[in-house]
């Protein structure tokens, strides 16, 4: 077949180990082979990052404000372990949490189903949609260790030089301090993309925070939440005849696993982080995950929720054979292709994206899957394959529908 055309870029970032590894077998296999594939390319890879101070990751970011669409393979965030491995120059921050601070903006995190892989929570009927608070928090944190007998103060200073302290800590021995902030502007926006999100897919939107305990920080986004939906959505939500709820957490965490599925629950960033992979493995599988990062002003950067496959790529260097699932990175792929031919009006590049995702999900379906969903699915003939194997299985499923 003659190879689809594009007529613009998309910000391509590629990442670390085995999903890496996995980047560049999606690509020749899946991609290459049917479309004029036109990138823009950025290495996110650690070593890369730590050669250029983390510039490139900056540079990344602000390519999908120029490009409008980005797609990003997983990447290491690196601990005192990783700096050892890697020699690094220093502990570089979230690749994640920078591209998220730049674009801003909301992730919407949705479980890929497929029917015969059935959700470890058995009330769950259909997929749960975490919607994640894309700025600030832990992931733009300054951090301290404290060594001996000192205190510590939260200090602001004004405009005009006014100062505001409010003790932290008085510290009798070693510890450590954490300062985080967010934006008010960022909390609504944030606000806006849920409300708006759940208009579209008529769902109830649950908001949790822990605002008994946090009653100025986290107060402020359930404040921010309900006031934008006093005046502006309630009644919008009405007419379409669905909820928003406000909830503590650990209320929402409860409560998540008696429901029957089909909300968007909206979390602050770290708990969007933690409450995401969860949802994830309970409907299977971490590596069935979409995730995309959508920004105020129409930017798009699609990625796959989880992390590099540490251990199998160990392995994979080693030269043992790994069964990695590669979905959700193939859907972060189709999540791209997709947006940049709806922004292109091109078609053939939409329709592309969307029987590529049928393909991968009609594999599984036929019985031919990674380890990870073999010890899950209920299947009459399962054919446990490898990495490389489940892709190329993709591949021949979608030439039969092309």
């Amino acid at each position: 077949m003659e190879k689809i055309k594009m007529s613009n870029p998309i910000v391509e970032m590629d990442g670390d180990e085995m999903t890496r590894i996995v980047w560049g077998e999606i690509k020749k296999e899946l991609l290459n082979p049917f479309i004029e594939l036109n990138t823009e390319y950025y290495d996110l890879g650690l070593e890369h990052r730590n050669n250029t101070n983390d510039q490139v990751t900056v540079d990344a970011a602000e390519a999908i404000k120029k490009h409008k669409v980005g797609v990003k393979c997983a990447t290491i965030t690196p601990n005192g372990a990783r700096m050892k491995e890697y020699n690094l120059k220093e502990m570089w921050k979230s690749p994640n949490g920078t591209i998220r601070a730049i674009l801003d903006g909301t992730v919407f995190r949705m479980p890929i189903t497929v029917d015969c892989v059935k959700p470890y929570v058995r009330s769950w009927e259909s997929p749960i949609t975490i919607a994640r608070h894309a700025y600030g928090d832990i992931y733009k944190a300054v951090e301290m260790k404290v060594e001996g007998k000192s205190k510590c103060e939260l200090v602001l200073t004004t405009e005009n030089g006014e100062e505001k302290r409010e003790l932290i800590h008085n510290f009798s021995d070693d510890g450590v301090v954490m300062g985080m902030h967010n934006l008010n502007k960022s909390i609504e926006s944030f606000a806006r993309s849920c409300f708006s999100f759940a208009l579209d897919v008529k769902q109830d939107l649950w908001f949790a925070s822990k605002d008994t305990i946090s009653k100025k920080y986290d107060h402020t986004f359930k404040d921010v939440f309900q006031e934008l939906y006093d005046n502006e959505y309630k009644t919008k939500f009405e007419e379409a005849g669905i909820k928003y709820i406000y909830t503590l957490i650990d209320a929402a965490v409860a409560n998540i696993m008696k429901c029957k599925g089909g909300i968007i629950w909206a979390c602050k960033n770290y708990d969007g982080d933690v409450m995401s992979d969860m949802v994830a493995a309970a409907f299977g599988s971490i590596a069935m995950m979409s995730s995309v990062l959508v920004s105020p002003e129409g930017n798009y950067e699609f990625e796959a929720a989880h992390g590099t496959v540490q251990d199998q790529y160990y392995n994979h260097l080693k030269g043992e054979e790994t069964s990695t699932n590669s979905v959700a990175t193939i859907f972060a792929w189709t999540g791209a292709l997709r947006k940049r031919g709806e922004l292109d009006n091109n078609k053939d590049l939409v329709e592309f994206a969307n029987k590529l995702e049928k393909s991968s999900l009609k594999t599984i379906e036929d019985g031919v899957m990674t380890g990870d969903l073999a010890a899950l699915a209920q299947h009459d003939n399962i054919k446990r394959v490898n990495t490389f194997e489940f892709i190329k299985a993709t591949r021949k499923t979608l030439e039969a529908m092309l």
